[in-house]
């Protein structure tokens, strides 16, 4: 892959509040791009088509899946998820940086593929904030939501095969450790 962008995946367990840190970072830094992830699960109230994911069928996944367009993809909490080779090109070539908000499993695929990524783990103060976190989201039913927390501590186990890892024990905090993180890969690149 061709490029003068850097990768950068951002994983965390489901509530750890990834997605809220790279938003928020991407409205402070015009020279950050987004690339924006396949998914098979169901559109939330609050998310856009092909801004958040782009929400397709199974089929279409599977049929993507078998033409090779995805530089990773995987399973996760019963859905399957994807990062499609040529959207993460487009956003590498305009942009800086690139954040991948990926699951570990994807994480891991991207950093075996792309050795020069930049890695950042987001982890809650605790389990119990976990929790706290998705009961507030009012998104998941008791038993996803025991799976989501399940999963988690698995996920948890991973933490120490990335770069950096950043306790989100403030959103603001949070998000100024990422920056700071990307602006030093930056530097380190120019």
């Amino acid at each position: 892959m061709n490029s003068k962008g850097l990768v950068v995946v951002i994983t965390a367990p489901s509530g750890s509040g990834k997605t809220t840190i790279y938003k928020k970072l991407l409205k402070m830094r015009p020279d950050i791009s987004f690339s924006v992830s396949y998914t098979t699960r169901k559109r939330r109230e609050e998310e856009t088509d092909g801004v958040d994911y782009y929400f397709i069928s199974r089929e279409a996944f599977e049929a993507k899946i078998e033409r090779g367009d995805f530089t990773e993809w995987a399973e996760v909490h019963g859905d399957l998820k994807g990062t499609d080779r040529k959207h993460l090109e487009e956003c590498l070539s305009r942009s800086n940086a690139c954040i991948l908000d990926v699951d570990v499993q994807g994480a891991l695929s991207i950093m075996k593929e792309f050795p020069k990524t930049v890695s950042v783990f987001i982890i809650p103060p605790d389990l119990e904030e976990l929790k706290r976190r998705l009961e507030g989201r009012g998104t998941e039913s008791g038993e996803a939501l025991r799976i989501r927390l399940t999963n988690a501590q698995k996920e948890l186990e991973y933490r120490d095969r990335f770069q950096y890892i950043v306790v989100n024990d403030t959103l603001e905090t949070a998000v100024k450790r990422v920056e700071a993180i990307i602006n030093s890969e930056l530097q380190k690149r120019s």
